[in-house]
């Protein structure tokens, strides 16, 4: 039976294989070429997703494009995502278990160690794949020999499935990402195995690992936006990215541990310390207009080659903000008072 389920919430004492970081070296990987219908591992990290999970699967199962695997690691969930893993049945195409584990990272690391596919890819369990997806970005590796990376943009929907909006991220480039310019969203990412079997897993002391690990790859293969729509990514109230401070610092640890980036040319370290400011002016969890003029001066200072793209910002003058929000108060209470004038007859 493919299927395979675990069910030992309260055992931890099962052991299943991660595949954890490696210390890749300093070269562009040789990718092996790809076979005539490479097969797709999808890796699914889940925990008490159980509302949203039916959909994710539904939406790699119903792909145009075969031959595939999808590998779901549970967390034990305690809500109603083992039911629904259990109604699919009996899939060749469905590998999953169910066990406590330490989080997304260890997660996603067993799913890796699992994986057995040419091309990976990782799919939270309440994102989707907007149909045609996986065949689109098979296209796009096989049309690429040397590119062991490949993303594209997607469109953000509320926790009913209703629009919200698109992405239009920036083509890549190594200094475009480490500068924040553009990005690598994990719900578009496929990438070549032979990748993985160099750089390792998912690496437990960042907070954002998958950027973590696309930091490791850029600077050993060719990577490519593909301007193509190709995913859904789910906004609601129980995700992680509500702990603003806890990602800003995680990033800013991430780029001063990269050997590869202690490695790299002056331009490079540039932008990538630009990136720490503009990614903490994202995640402000102070709220605190002053410290995001600050974070962006210091971001323009540390690559003045980025003014181009922030020199309409409001952020330029410190304090502008706060001021126009208490200027636009004023100018409301006064119109406020009035309307409610008395008229002199």
């Amino acid at each position: 039976m493919s299927l395979v389920s675990i069910l030992r919430p309260k055992d931890t004492t099962l052991s299943v294989p991660l595949l954890l970081p490696k210390s890749a070296p300093a070269e562009q990987v040789t990718l092996p070429s790809l076979s005539s219908r490479p097969l797709v591992s999808v890796v699914v990290p889940s925990f008490n997703q159980g509302r949203f999970i039916g959909d994710t699967l539904r939406s790699i199962l119903e792909q145009d494009y075969r031959p595939l695997r999808i590998h779901v690691i549970d967390g034990g969930s305690t809500d109603e995502t083992v039911d629904v893993l259990k109604s699919f049945g009996d899939l060749d195409e469905l590998d999953w278990l169910s066990e406590r584990d330490r989080g997304v990272v260890e997660a996603v690391n067993k799913g890796f160690a699992r994986t057995e596919g040419e091309i990976i890819a990782i799919q939270s369990s309440d994102d989707m794949y907007l149909p045609g997806a996986i065949s689109t970005m098979v296209d796009a590796l096989r049309q690429r020999p040397r590119h062991g990376l490949v993303y594209a943009d997607m469109e953000t929907v509320d926790a009913n499935g209703g629009f919200l909006f698109r992405s239009n991220i920036r083509p890549f480039s190594v200094r475009d990402f480490l500068s924040k310019q553009t990005w690598v969203p994990q719900p578009t990412a496929f990438f070549r195995r032979t990748l993985l079997d160099v750089c390792g897993g998912w690496d437990d002391r960042y907070f954002s690992a998958d950027t973590e690990l696309w930091m490791r790859m850029v600077f050993r293969t060719q990577v490519e936006k593909i301007d193509k729509v190709i995913a859904q990514r789910r906004l609601h109230d129980e995700q992680r990215n509500h702990q603003a401070a806890t990602i800003a610092d995680a990033y800013r640890r991430m780029v001063q541990d990269s050997p590869d980036l202690q490695r790299a040319g002056a331009d490079l370290r540039r932008a990538a310390k630009a990136g720490t400011h503009i990614h903490s002016i994202r995640y402000n969890a102070s709220g605190s207009a002053w410290k995001a003029s600050m974070h962006l001066w210091s971001a323009l200072l540390a690559a003045p080659s980025l003014w181009p793209n922030y020199r309409d910002s409001p952020l330029l003058i410190p304090g502008w903000m706060p001021l126009r929000s208490k200027l636009s108060s004023v100018k409301q209470a006064l119109l406020q008072a009035r309307i409610h004038e008395p008229t002199l007859q």
